[in-house]
């Protein structure tokens, strides 16, 4: 099986050519004896990863060769639009792209149990986790599955990729929704930026049990980014899960920004391309809730957000019962069928608000004020925010604005920020 650690040797990450002569290599051993491959990128929102070059590189690599397969790891997302896989993947034609319904494509392949679920939650859930993933997974024609993806701070799993891109990803309703309310009830800032938490120790025991025997392989990486100039700084090959604890390492480095004291105003930008709901959008409250003083005020500046849920019954939900912090969601939980039955959007509830730390005011041009206050956020137009606070003139970090001091951060999905004391 491949097998590859390779970190940058300049702030500017790896080159194009170092990069494709690595994964050549690795999969040289390999390459001659592949009929069919599938490859399992992220999609659209997780275009600063790196792994549109990889997926692309692998494509041209392999497609004389073999049979090649590219199905994004959507879990719960919309697909990729023709114009999003040209600009994330390249030259791929668009008709070798297969989307993942999470509601209609996944086979149950086994279950986590209840006692081990209490047992790594503390208590905190007592019920098991049906695993399903994606009936291409297990589909024996393939040689090599290879899945795809940058290993950072997340506010579910604590650090993201590896076995959560299987599990989520391409991932069925009981472990996207148990996941993500086991997160929710331990505690956003007890996972984030972390690696053993209670989520990852799901998603090792159903690979460890029920997916040993198909041919998976991880290709990570680590990066940071200036708008769209990507710079990779690590990659790590192999389904080894050494090879994820060396990019761990490597993204705490680069990916957490801890700072010595907590801020007063925190001014986050959502570039429209990216983040077309708040269900993406909420980034902004996840990764920088740590680095915020109790009574202090975030503004989401959100040009491009036109719905709150990715799916359809998840932005009903979010617009039903909106952002009302952890013990009003809870109670929502045990109340009301609806959400009982969708767990991933009730953790997204909880996700989402500050429980009243801290005021989380969006800035839209698309959804309007009786929209965004109907969740329980505060409301400034687009048009007026931009007048005072305009990305095009922040730096990321400390600004001075009219005399006053605020923190601003031009892209969330990018890593985490959190004082020191809180981390």
């Amino acid at each position: 099986m491949l097998s590859l650690t390779k970190y940058a040797s300049t702030p500017k990450g790896l080159t194009d050519k170092e990069l494709f002569e690595s994964l050549e290599y690795a999969i040289s051993d390999v390459k001659g004896g592949l009929k069919k491959v599938l490859l399992l990128p992220p999609d659209y929102t997780r275009f600063h990863s790196g792994a549109g070059k990889i997926t692309n590189f692998y494509y041209n690599l392999l497609k004389d060769f073999c049979e090649v397969d590219i199905m994004p790891a959507l879990g719960t997302h919309v697909a990729m639009t023709e114009e999003e896989c040209a600009d994330m993947f390249g030259d791929i034609p668009f008709e070798k792209f297969i989307v993942h319904n999470w509601r209609t494509d996944v086979v149950n392949v086994g279950q986590v149990p209840a006692e081990y679920v209490t047992e790594i939650s503390e208590g905190l859930m007592t019920d098991p986790i049906d695993v399903e993933v994606n009936k291409r997974l297990l589909d024996k024609s393939y040689d090599l599955i290879l899945s795809i993806g940058q290993v950072v701070p997340h506010e579910v799993v604590g650090m993201a990729n590896r076995n959560k891109n299987i599990f989520v990803g391409c991932g069925g309703s009981s472990m996207i929704n148990g996941s993500h309310m086991l997160g929710a009830f331990y505690g956003l800032e007890r996972i984030m930026g972390k690696d053993h938490t209670p989520v990852r120790k799901v998603f090792d025991y159903a690979e460890e049990h029920f997916l040993m025997d198909i041919p998976l392989c991880y290709v990570l990486t680590v990066c940071t980014a200036e708008e769209k100039d990507i710079f990779m700084h690590g990659l790590f090959i192999g389904r080894e899960r050494a090879r994820f604890e060396e990019a761990v390492a490597l993204a705490q480095q680069k990916n957490l920004n801890l700072v010595d004291e907590s801020f007063d105003k925190v001014v986050v930008y959502l570039n429209p391309e990216e983040f077309k709901s708040t269900w993406l959008g909420n980034k902004s409250v996840y990764r920088t809730r740590m680095a915020i003083k109790d009574g202090g005020e975030l503004i989401v500046i959100a040009p491009g957000i036109d719905k709150f849920g990715e799916d359809p019954d998840n932005d009903k939900l979010i617009r039903k019962y909106g952002y009302v912090g952890r013990d009003k969601v809870l109670q929502l939980v045990k109340e009301h069928d609806d959400i009982r039955a969708n767990l991933s959007s009730a953790a997204h509830l909880i996700h989402g608000s500050s429980d009243d730390r801290f005021s989380i005011t969006y800035c839209t041009k698309i959804v309007g004020k009786e929209e965004v206050e109907g969740v329980n956020y505060k409301f400034i137009p687009y048009d007026e925010i931009i007048k005072k606070y305009d990305p095009a003139k922040l730096t990321a970090g400390f600004n001075t604005v009219d005399g006053e001091t605020i923190y601003y951060v031009p892209n969330p999905a990018l890593g985490l920020w959190a004082d020191k004391s809180k981390f």
